[in-house]
């Protein structure tokens, strides 16, 4: 009995010794493909708005209640027209008043000074004569200027791109009622991280991408960097020229990309095979490492400069415990 106790026991432990050896030696299954030939940029990302080259906030001089709205949203204007009315029957009554007087005011002088030419005055009431005929015209002028201040007129040619009030509100002075942009071309201002600011110039090419327009490509150049930061954001703004803008709207969210060096026809491999500068590569059924100089380094793809070749077949994502002893089985990138 002890004698079959000792063959079923040692058949067990033979079992078990050959699972755990064949699962030791069982091939590792990874993704493996090999590098990739295609453009290396490497740029300077940032987000930024379509804006007008020259936008105007039409605010008025004087508080008053808004009577008359002529434009709205989108109304194309030229300069000099009109564009609101705030209420003005006071300023009308004053200006009538003030006309009044002046006409009162000059016709006194033109009296005092036909009697001085006879002798009848003194030249000392002729002069106080025309002195409040200059303070009446003046007091005219003045209140001229008031009554046109309750006209809001366009101050250039442009669009209309928003309006902050309704016919009967009130509008307190100096607060924005209209806001016109120009007709100059349309430009992005982006906020660039400052660490990356050294490395941008006025005249790099960027590309920019419009949510608005998936897939379309739009070409800028790097016009003005502000010289003062954001201490707060830590960035600094910069605006972008475009080159073709007539499809752009002002407001227009936008991811650009400032190019820095473009390298056409790069070795590229997926980023998800890097181990900080190492890769490994298939060597037949065996896995091994190697060193790279990289050089631009994206989400999806990282540019390798030496240490690989056009027909090594790198490890996509080498599992945790990849070794030079592991054997490898190699799966197609689906």
């Amino acid at each position: 009995m002890k004698r079959t106790t000792l063959i079923v026991t040692t058949l067990l432990v033979a079992g078990a010794a050959g699972g755990y050896w064949a699962l030791r030696w069982q091939p590792l299954r990874v993704v493996a493909e090999p590098p990739s030939r295609n453009t290396a940029l490497d740029a300077v990302y940032a987000t930024g708005i379509v804006e007008s080259t020259l936008e105007i906030k039409l605010t008025p001089r004087t508080a008053g209640r808004l009577v008359a709205l002529e434009v709205d949203e989108g109304s194309v204007v030229k300069r000099g027209q009109v564009l609101a009315r705030l209420e003005d029957a006071d300023l009308k009554s004053t200006v009538d008043e003030a006309t009044a007087k002046a006409l009162y005011a000059d016709a006194q002088a033109q009296r005092l000074a036909r009697l001085r030419e006879a002798g009848l005055v003194s030249l000392d009431a002729l002069e106080r004569a025309r002195a409040d005929a200059d303070a009446a015209r003046a007091s005219l002028r003045r209140s001229r200027e008031q009554l046109s201040f309750m006209t809001l007129r366009a101050p250039a040619d442009g669009v209309i791109t928003r309006r902050e009030g309704e016919v009967g509100d009130f509008i307190a002075a100096n607060q924005a009622l209209l806001y016109l942009s120009g007709t100059q071309p349309l430009r992005i201002t982006a906020d660039v991280d400052e660490e990356d600011l050294p490395r941008i110039v006025i005249g790099q090419r960027a590309l920019v991408r419009i949510d608005a327009y998936p897939g379309r490509i739009f070409e800028a150049r790097v016009a003005e960097i502000t010289p003062r930061g954001d201490p707060i954001s830590r960035s600094y703004r910069v605006r972008l020229a475009l080159d073709k803008s007539e499809s752009l709207s002002i407001g227009m969210t936008a991811e650009i990309n400032v190019v820095i060096a473009e390298r056409k026809n790069a070795l590229l491999i997926p980023t998800t095979a890097l181990r900080d500068d190492t890769v490994w590569v298939m060597n037949g059924e065996k896995a091994a490492k190697r060193s790279l100089r990289l050089g631009v380094k994206s989400p999806d793809k990282t540019e390798v400069l030496s240490g690989l070749s056009d027909t090594d077949v790198v490890i996509s994502q080498p599992p945790a415990d990849l070794s030079e002893r592991s054997r490898l089985q190699r799966i197609v990138k689906p």
